[in-house]
């Protein structure tokens, strides 16, 4: 539709959209520029920031009139939500702000699963519908269009809060240090400034204005359990675009991307799922910091802590063995139910171990690595029902097609550094998972495909249980055997002091390119594994909580370790499997879990065992 006064009212929606991502957004970049933690927690501030303001109005708005009672419930539903955000910074994040940003992203992750079933238990499940917003009610008209007055204050609202944070921070002194810290935090400390007074304001500041975001939304979307997982992702998306840290920069993305998207869905509805990944993967790789953030600096990317991975000593390689010979004998104490499951805890240790090997050798930390995982889930399912191949030449297909995924993707994604090629990441992988939702005549869409089994020959379970341990097994071998090859060497230089290597002539992003091409095979490899062990495939094989997921059984296993992932796998998936569902609330279950890992045992499992067996021997 061409019509002027039509586009002029989707502009103007566009502007209300792009006020409400800025709103959130700008919190989001405010906490990672001062405190360096990228907060997936700030979806659930968001989150509760509606449910606040719908019980502060509810009980409000009777005892003092309507406009009174609910405009005030606003402010107060706001600063609500930032004292919950104090609450998490001292219980939480103060223990952890040395960690390595992965750590720290995870337990914000288990923040969010411990809120996602606390919101259901305290005000049920239902959708809640806020009151209108008293004085804007109505419409007004725009060149023949209605268009209603409480989006021109939704509108408002962001250049209003833009101009209160750039007083802030240009006219008080607390403003001048947040800056400060935003520019190098340790010259801040050893100057002498209370570092830990800073981050609990900055953590109040952030989640007062995602709660201010919330509250204000109530009028227009009824407050849901599912409303930070669903903003969360583009708030991420405005905040790396516009450069993680500035909040001019979250401002000018957050316009470009509302705006994108009011006109996009309607040259392109197609898209709209997608086009705020595309946006932030244009950027990055056209600027890696962002519109208006800074370089980071070239270090090291390794992990606190890290010690020197050595080849299995004697005592290993017989422990190795021994667990071979188990795993071939397990079929002849177990029931069908178990060999499946066995199988699967097989899949998930190759997906794991994959992942770690980019980010435990390589340096490169990924929040989208389930998009290899479902590429090659994919490619055996689409070998089998559009070529009509059997089970062995579709699991070539699946490596293939992750490796060329990889690739391609990989090729962008180790020209960046740090939570940037995180981000980039996890754009791919949206990208990725978007072109399986709504390529609906190819890959089935939402429903995905079914009917894809093992050839006759491999339908007994037992027989299925040796080919996944023999293909998963052959996969992670070879990972191995390549970490301690001079490729694997070279990657972990790389990743420990990239100015050195380069300085010696080792290109280092061709090393880093191949090392993601290689990781993203052999994810393939478990992908095209598990889709014949489970019959179907769907577009939650290269969603966000399966990479979720990958990371979190890394880091339960010990990511400093090679066993860890496997052993992390393990743990993880059994968890799932037995004790999640003997709980309604499985999510806070494994908030919990996240949350002990990340405090108490950031050296994972592995990792755990081994110092005590190190403890127990020099003291024998």
């Amino acid at each position: 539709m061409t019509d002027p006064a039509f586009l002029l009212i989707q502009f103007l929606n566009g502007l209300a959209s792009a006020s409400n991502l800025f709103l959130i957004a700008c919190g989001l970049s405010i906490i990672f520029g001062v405190t360096r933690i990228v907060n997936f927690a700030h979806g659930s501030f968001y989150m509760l920031g509606a449910y606040f303001a719908f019980t502060l109005a509810d009980h409000m708005m009777p005892a003092l009139g309507d406009a009174v009672g609910f405009w005030l419930a606003i402010p107060l539903a706001a600063v609500g939500v930032g004292l919950f955000a104090v609450l998490v910074e001292l219980v939480l994040l103060r223990r952890i702000y040395r960690s390595h940003e992965l750590f720290q992203l995870l337990a914000t992750f288990g923040v969010v699963l411990i809120v996602q079933d606390l919101v259901p238990a305290v005000w049920g499940p239902e959708e809640l519908f806020g009151p209108r917003a008293p004085g804007f009610t109505s419409f007004v008209t725009i060149l023949g269009f209605r268009f209603p007055e409480y989006q021109l204050v939704l509108i408002a609202a962001g250049p209003l809060v833009l101009g209160a944070l750039w007083l802030l921070f240009n006219r008080t002194r607390w403003g001048t240090l947040v800056r400060a810290a935003t520019q190098d935090r340790e010259m801040v400390g050893a100057l002498g400034v209370n570092q830990a007074i800073l981050f609990t304001g900055v953590l109040f500041l952030g989640g007062l204005l995602a709660g201010l975001a919330g509250a204000l939304q109530l009028p227009v979307e009824p407050a849901n359990p599912f409303m930070d997982i669903h903003v969360i992702a583009e708030a991420f998306v405005v905040t790396v675009v516009g450069g993680m840290g500035s909040v001019l920069g979250a401002f000018l993305a957050a316009l470009i991307i509302a705006e994108l998207q009011a006109f996009g869905i309607l040259v392109f509805p197609e898209v709209t799922l997608v086009l705020p990944f595309l946006v932030m993967a244009l950027v990055l790789v056209w600027r890696p910091w962002g519109l208006l953030g800074r370089p980071e600096a070239a270090t090291g990317h390794g992990f606190a802590g890290d010690r020197p991975l050595r080849p299995l000593g004697t005592p290993g390689q017989l422990a190795a063995a021994a667990l071979i010979v188990v795993l071939l004998l397990l079929p002849l104490v177990l029931g069908d139910y178990a060999e499946k499951l066995a199988l699967e805890v097989f899949v998930f240790a190759l997906f794991a171990f994959s992942l770690n090997f980019i980010m435990g050798a390589g340096g490169m930390v990924s929040f989208g690595h389930a998009a290899y995982f479902g590429l090659g889930a994919y490619g055996a399912a689409l070998a089998v029902k559009q070529l009509g191949l059997a089970m062995l030449p579709a699991l070539v297909a699946a490596p293939l097609l992750a490796g060329l995924g990889a690739l391609a993707f990989g090729w962008f994604v180790v020209r960046l550094s740090g939570v940037y090629l995180a981000m980039l990441t996890l754009a791919f992988a949206q990208i990725a998972w978007s072109t399986a939702f709504q390529w609906v005549e190819l890959t089935g869409g939402d429903n995905g495909m079914i009917g894809i089994w093992p050839s006759a020959w491999a339908s007994n379970v037992t027989v299925y249980y040796y080919l996944t341990l023999l293909l998963c097994g052959a996969a992670t071998a070879f990972l191995w055997r390549a970490s301690f090859a001079p490729f694997g060497y070279t990657l972990r230089a790389g990743r420990d002091s990239p100015l050195r290597c380069d300085a010696i002539g080792i290109d280092v992003k061709r090393h880093q390119w191949l090392g993601f091409a290689l990781a993203g095979t052999c994810a393939g490899i478990a992908g095209g594994v598990f889709v014949f062990s489970k019959g179907n495939v769907d577009p939650g094989a290269l969603s966000i909580p399966t990479s979720v997921d990958g990371l979190v059984m890394v880091l339960l296993g010990g990511i400093q370790t090679l066993t860890g992932p496997l052993l992390g796998a393990a743990a993880f998936h059994l968890l799932e499997a037995y004790v999640l569902p003997l709980t309604d609330y499985w999510r806070a279950l494994v908030g919990l879990v996240i949350l002990l890992l990340v405090v108490a045992f950031p050296q994972g499992l592995a990792g755990f065992l081994r110092d005590l067996i190190e403890r127990r021997g020099a003291s024998a």
